[in-house]
C-alpha cells in the first residue's frame, strides 16, 4: 500500500462511525463498555498478519497474507515467536483468515479475491498431529461473471469461523455502491462445493475477520474502523440479531479472535497486537 493510498485509508478509518449501523440495523453503540490496550508486537516473520487462531496450548497461530510462505507462526499474546509450522501440500495464493475446531484441526482460508476473478477458492484443513493436509474447494454459486460489474463486486472473502461442523464465510464487498455483506456456509469435509448465501446485511465498511465466542452465543465481525457484534439464537448464524457496534481505528486490522466470551485480541498488518476487554 503506497503512502497516498494508506493516508486515504487511514482517514477513512478514523472517521468511521457506528451511526449508520445503528440507524439502518439497530446496533447499540457500546464503545464505553470496552477498554482497548496495545499488548504486543508481532515477530518480523509475520509481517502481514491476516488471521489468528488458538493452538492446542496457551498460544496462537498466525500467518501472512497473499504470496507469503505456506507457514503458520506460533506466538504468545505479546507476539513472541514460539515456533513455525510448514503446511505441506499447500500454497499461499491469498491466505486471509484462520479458525480451529474443538479437535485441534486448523482451517486456513485461501479465499482472498480482491479482483473478484478467482475461480479456484479453497480452505486448507490441517488436522492436529501428522495427518495429511486436505483441501476443501469451493465456488460461489451466485457469481456468474469473472469479474462481475463494479456494482456487484462482493465475492472477496477475508473472514470465517468454525461452528458445528461448518465453516461460515463473510464476504468483503468491493463495490462503491453495493455494500451488502453475505454469509456462506461451507462443510468441513474434503470436497468441491458450490455455496450460496444464507443471509446478508448492509455494512459500509469492509469485513476483514470474524470469530465466534467460546459459548457459541455471539459472533464478531472486524472491519476497517469498527467491530460489529451479533447474538446467536438457537445456534443459527445469521444477521438477524445485531447487538453492538464500537469503533476500532487501529490501522489495517485484519485478524480477530475471542479470548473468552467477551474479550478479544486483534492484530493488524503493521505488526501491532491489541486486547479488547469488556469492562
Amino acid at each position: 500500500m503506497n503512502k497516498l493510498v494508506y493516508l486515504l485509508f487511514a482517514l477513512k478509518t478514523v472517521f468511521c462511525t457506528c451511526t449508520p449501523d445503528k440507524r439502518a440495523n439497530g446496533f447499540d453503540k457500546v464503545r464505553s463498555q470496552y477498554k482497548i490496550s496495545k499488548i504486543g508486537k508481532l515477530p518480523a516473520v509475520a509481517n502481514e498478519s491476516s488471521g489468528i487462531a488458538r493452538t492446542n496450548k496457551n498460544s496462537f497461530w498466525t500467518h501472512n497474507d497473499s504470496g507469503g510462505n505456506p507457514e503458520l507462526y506460533e506466538i504468545d499474546s505479546t507476539g513472541k515467536l514460539l515456533s513455525t509450522k510448514v503446511i505441506p501440500n499447500a500454497k499461499n495464493s491469498d491466505w486471509e483468515d484462520l479458525t480451529r475446531d474443538a479437535q485441534g484441526t486448523v482451517y486456513i482460508g485461501d479465499f482472498g479475491n480482491n479482483s473478484n476473478t478467482r475461480r479456484s477458492l479453497s480452505v486448507y484443513k490441517v488436522p492436529d498431529g501428522n495427518a495429511e493436509t486436505e483441501e476443501i474447494a469451493f465456488n460461489y454459486a451466485d457469481q456468474k461473471d469473472f469479474p462481475p460489474s463494479e456494482d456487484n463486486r462482493n465475492f472477496d472473502c477475508e473472514a470465517f469461523f468454525y461452528h458445528k461442523d461448518n465453516l461460515y464465510l463473510f464476504s468483503k464487498n468491493r463495490s462503491p455502491t453495493n455494500h451488502m455483506v453475505k454469509i456462506y456456509r461451507l462443510p468441513t469435509q474434503k470436497g468441491n462445493y458450490s455455496i450460496a448465501p444464507i443471509d446478508s446485511i448492509a455494512i459500509g465498511t469492509q469485513v476483514t475477520s470474524a470469530d465466534i465466542s467460546p459459548d457459541g452465543k455471539t459472533f464478531a465481525l472486524l472491519t476497517y474502523g469498527k467491530i460489529l457484534l451479533f447474538r446467536i439464537n438457537d445456534g443459527m448464524i445469521t444477521f438477524k440479531n445485531p447487538m453492538g457496534c464500537f469503533k476500532f481505528a487501529k490501522k489495517q486490522a485484519e485478524a480477530l479472535i475471542f479470548l473468552n466470551n467477551t474479550d478479544m485480541m486483534i492484530t493488524n498488518e503493521q505488526g501491532q497486537i491489541f486486547r479488547i476487554t469488556y469492562r
